[in-house]
């Protein structure tokens, strides 16, 4: 059985932290410049030019690259083989709100009812999944509001099939509009139950942008709903154009005989995020 300290796991995370809020990744570089050669549009094209030098000012500067430095989404993947010496849930929170203090990063979390802020851009929204091992995987994903709020789930009829996911998934992004602040990427569940479908969805957002999905019917369905998006010609920041989405990423999981749920979460131009394994 292996140990790993919990404030190890604390320091990983603060510095995951700010790195996912300084550094976007090449995944997404290379989308705004592909973006640039198929944007029609003078505006569009303007557009994701800016978005480039945005992001190499918050590399070099080390600086946000946005100013929502969004809900901090920790993904964990917890080898069977390791023992956490303290409790992992106290030290990603210590992490995150070191991180968010000493990155000097929006807080941005508060009581959904009273509304006020914890001050800490705390508690994380924490994700924890069992694998074979001895490792231990974290991923940081700052998650902004503008695109979170864009995230719906749905219950289709078995019946509504594949064409039913497709105008569910094509009417979400219409009713979208400029508000996720696209270019953006789209995830998209598909299955499992009401709570897993929500996941899927979100977990499709970590998939880096231009691999292609490893089964081939979710491949073609990807391609088919990203052009059909994209010729809802709202283009970059919703200002009208070619390029509204880099990506549609999908996931599946086994359902029920009398579900098809459905999940959309969308990923904001700033699709931040950075992962470490220890």
């Amino acid at each position: 059985m292996r140990k790993i300290a919990s404030k190890e796991i604390e320091e990983k995370v603060k510095e995951l932290c700010m790195s996912a809020n300084y550094n976007l990744g090449e995944d997404v570089i290379k989308a705004f410049k592909k973006g640039l050669e198929l944007e029609e549009s003078p505006v569009g094209k303007e557009i994701l030019k800016a978005l480039l030098e945005n992001a190499e000012i918050a590399r070099t500067e080390q600086m946000p690259i946005c100013q929502d430095t969004g809900v901090a989404m920790v993904f964990v993947d917890i080898g069977e083989d390791v023992c956490i010496e303290g409790s992992i849930d106290e030290a990603i929170n210590a992490g995150v709100e070191a991180g968010y203090k000493d990155g000097y990063l929006r807080k941005s979390i508060c009581d959904p009812l009273t509304r006020q802020n914890t001050e800490t851009n705390t508690p994380a929204s924490i994700y924890y999944n069992i694998v074979p091992g001895d490792k231990l995987k974290i991923t940081v994903s700052p998650k902004g509001g503008g695109c979170n709020n864009m995230g719906r789930v749905t219950m289709l009829k078995p019946a509504d099939g594949v064409e039913g996911i497709k105008d569910f998934v094509i009417k979400r992004m219409s009713e979208s509009g400029a508000n996720p602040c696209p270019p953006v990427i789209v995830g998209v569940g598909i299955g499992g139950s009401l709570e897993k479908v929500a996941m899927l969805a979100t977990e499709a957002l970590l998939r880096p942008i231009g691999s292609k999905n490893p089964e081939p019917r979710l491949a073609a369905l990807e391609e088919e709903l990203l052009e059909k998006i994209n010729n809802l010609g709202m283009g970059p920041q919703g200002l009208g154009g070619r390029f509204y989405a880099m990506a549609v990423h999908i996931k599946m999981f086994p359902t029920h005989i009398a579900s098809l749920p459905v999940g959309v979460n969308v990923c904001c131009h700033a699709s931040r995020h950075k992962e470490i394994t220890i």
